[in-house]
């Protein structure tokens, strides 16, 4: 059977006749000569997925990727086809073709996971404010106009409207709108207090801490809270510098092994 894939009158322009090839595609085994054919089909009705990638211009990513990303929902298509359903192949392809890119941009080109629901008000927020702007002249459409416009309540439309600017994100360098002093994003951002770290081992050791003799209990008061040296609580306590250190050093290891020892909750 000969592979027709001239070209004639179909809903799309470009839409080629490749009903014949379909059902020879069909009927062929796996193997070099079907692969042949599939380039053949595919290569035919890449002009219809080039056009159909042209409609998603200017909406943060690049035209080529975009034919790539319908080449690909093509391919999808030609090979989930089933010519014995006695549809034409384009009413098959379209939306094959046109999910796959809408994909492409929910999938990768969010910054953010963002709910498909909210991607959706987005998208239908962004038409009818583009269509309102040829309408009104001196202003920027009310959220009331847009509602109206995309049937959509005040509301959705508010949602929609944050989303717009949630496509993608900010760099931390960026400087902050409105200042010319150089305060980027990244100014504003607090940092971890050191604290933290230390808030368990704390907790752990209040309760022996208070458990310890108060001769001991002061001496460690006055060297880690007082950061006073172990001359000058020798002074005032009386007693040499060596004995400060031997309690300091028998306190702190008898503490820790004390918390080491606990189980854990």
């Amino acid at each position: 059977m000969p592979n027709r894939t001239h070209t004639k009158r179909h809903p799309h322009d470009d839409a080629p006749d490749t009903a014949d090839a379909f059902r020879e595609l069909a009927a062929l085994p796996a193997g070099p000569r079907r692969d042949a054919l599939r380039a053949r089909i595919v290569e035919a009705w890449l002009p219809m997925a080039d056009r159909l990638a042209g409609r998603f211009r200017n909406r943060g990513e690049n035209h080529e990727d975009l034919r790539q990303v319908a080449a690909l929902g093509l391919v999808k298509a030609v090979d989930r086809y089933d010519p014995a359903r006695g549809h034409a192949f384009e009413s098959y392809a379209v939306p094959t073709v046109t999910g796959e890119i809408k994909r492409h941009f929910r999938d990768h080109m969010w910054t953010l996971h963002v709910p498909r629901r909210v991607q959706d008000l987005r998208n239908r927020v962004r038409i009818a404010g583009q269509e309102l702007s040829q309408t009104v002249s001196g202003r920027s459409p009310t959220v009331a106009e847009m509602a109206e416009r995309a049937q959509l309540s005040e509301e959705d439309v508010r949602t929609g409207l944050e989303a717009l600017e949630s496509f993608s994100a900010l760099s931390l360098d960026a400087e902050l709108p409105g200042g010319e002093d150089g305060y980027s994003l990244s100014d504003a951002l607090g940092a971890v207090d050191p604290a933290l770290a230390t808030v368990v081992d704390r907790e752990a050791v209040r309760p022996r801490l208070a458990a310890l003799p108060e001769r001991e209990r002061a001496i460690l008061y006055m060297r880690f809270f007082g950061d006073m040296t172990q001359s000058r609580i020798a002074e005032r306590l009386g007693i040499s510098q060596m004995h400060v250190s031997r309690l300091i050093s028998r306190c702190c290891d008898r503490l820790r092994e004390q918390v080491l020892r606990e189980p854990l909750r």
